[in-house]
């Protein structure tokens, strides 16, 4: 009887342990980087976010990492409309300069909205996605500063955390 108590506790701390891992282990979803190309998860992120595949009913999830070509950042004053941080006017001018890289935008810091790591919580910012790997990345950038030369990369993820 004893033996079988030991087995039964040893089943029940190896199932809460892998219980635990598991969710330390976060999913990560695949940016959708090429405004032109399918993204099952479009539809759930506003026009100016970089969309990233969320699967169904998640409430909190980042994207895998990616660069970012960062082309104008500014700090958000907590009384100011952060709305107007960056207008949608100007985020389709430099999308139709770069129609197959998502241009996207940080005005708010709101649930329910993107977030994006390696970005003080103060700063908005107007940004291109660039590619997931450094050197794709770096290539594009060349390109990005012929038009915005202070243009710089930022390695981020975009995060949705919708509780």
């Amino acid at each position: 009887m004893k033996l079988l108590n030991v087995i039964l506790a040893i089943g029940l701390l190896a199932i809460l342990l892998a219980s635990a891992d598991a969710q330390r282990r976060s999913r990560t979803g695949k940016v959708c980087g090429n405004p032109n190309l399918p993204c099952k998860s479009r539809n759930s992120f506003e026009v100016y976010e970089l969309p990233f595949e969320t699967g169904r009913n998640v409430a909190v999830m980042n994207s895998e990492m990616f660069y970012a070509a960062m082309l104008e950042s500014r700090k958000i004053k907590p009384t100011e409309n952060c709305e107007n941080a960056f207008s949608e006017q100007r985020r389709r001018d430099v999308q139709k300069m770069f129609p197959t890289n998502k241009v996207f935008v940080l005005k708010c810091f709101e649930p329910g909205l993107n977030y994006y790591t390696n970005v003080a919580n103060d700063v908005g910012f107007l940004g291109i996605f660039a590619g997931r790997t450094k050197s794709e990345s770096a290539a594009f950038l060349k390109t990005v500063q012929s038009k915005f030369p202070g243009a710089t990369l930022r390695r981020m993820q975009a995060g949705i955390n919708g509780t």
